[in-house]
This record gives C-alpha cells, structure tokens and sequence, in this order.
C-alpha cells in the first residue's frame, strides 16, 4: 500500500491513500496570502515508512486546515495512548459527552492517517463486546493475546475500508 504525504513548508497537512484532501487544501491556501506558503508538495510512502515516519511525530510537525473544534478532536486523538476507544469515550476525552455524532464525523475527515489514529476508534458496541471476549479469554490459553478478535467486530467506517482500518489496528496494537 502506497500513502500520499501532503507537505506545506514541510509540515505534513494530509497522509492518505489517494489525493482526496487536495482539493480542501487548496481552497485553504488559495484563501490565503501567497507570501505565506512558501512550498506544497507530495511524495508517496509504503506502510511500513508510514508507521516509521509516525513515531517521532509532534503536533508541531503538522499544518492542519479545521474549525477550532475539528483540531481539538484531532489534537486529542493524536494524544491518546495505543489502545481501542469509542466514539463516546472520545467525545468525552475532548470535553463534549453529548457531542458523539459531532466527533465521530470529525474522526471520519481525519486528513492526517495513521499519525493521528482516527482507526483506532470504534463503535462502543463493538469496544463493549471484546471487552467481553477479553474477558473470557482471560481464563483462556489465549491470556492477553486478543488481536484475533478484531476480524469478528464490527470496526465501524473507514474512510480506506474496513480491511485497512483492521490491518492498522493490528499493526499499531502489536508494535
């Protein structure tokens, strides 16, 4: 799998698997005075580079286009530990628990994949059942080992996929 790295000055603005931010990032700089953007550019990255690249990311490495509220969702999940959330627990890490549809679709136009892990939120159902079968695994030969759940859940919407999102679950999750 290849990812688009969208770069302005060199802060990262979007990663993607096809050019679908471009056209918001466009709109975003072409609002905006030509002396303040000095480069914009794009180069492709495997997975393996992604996951590598995402590692000695800081918040300050990116160049976000959103509503105040839309970097604050975005801000928070670049900040959480590696590990399952649902969009309730999300909406009520950033401080508005009745606010889930809202965070959810701020999750789904995450520009930035991977480094800020939209994919490791799913529905609360989902979290609530492999709560569940970790449980019972935990009596198990299976202890802690809970990575094979992930194909029998239902991960929610992936803007890449289902297949992918679970690929990076397990990827993020093993590592």
């Amino acid at each position: 799998m290849e990812w688009i790295v969208t770069e302005i000055d060199g802060k990262v603005a979007s990663i993607a698997t096809d050019y679908r931010h471009l056209a918001r990032i466009g709109a975003e700089l072409g609002a905006m005075p030509a002396d303040e953007v000095g480069s914009l550019g794009t180069r492709k990255i495997s997975t393996e580079e992604l996951m590598e690249f995402a590692k000695f990311f800081t918040w300050d490495d990116l160049r976000l286009f959103g509503s105040s509220f839309q970097l604050k969702v975005w801000k928070k999940m670049f900040e959480l530990e590696p590990r399952l959330y649902s969009y309730t627990e999300l909406a009520s890490l950033v401080g508005v628990p009745q606010g889930v549809r809202a965070v959810a679709h701020v999750v789904a136009i995450n520009p930035v994949a991977y480094v800020i892990p939209c994919h490791l939120i799913i529905p609360k159902e989902s979290l609530d059942r492999a709560k569940e079968i970790r449980a019972t695994a935990e009596g198990t030969l299976f202890k802690g080992s809970d990575l094979y759940l992930l194909d029998s859940l239902d991960v929610g919407e992936y803007a890449y996929g289902p297949d992918l999102k679970r690929e990076l679950i397990k990827r993020q999750l093993a590592g």
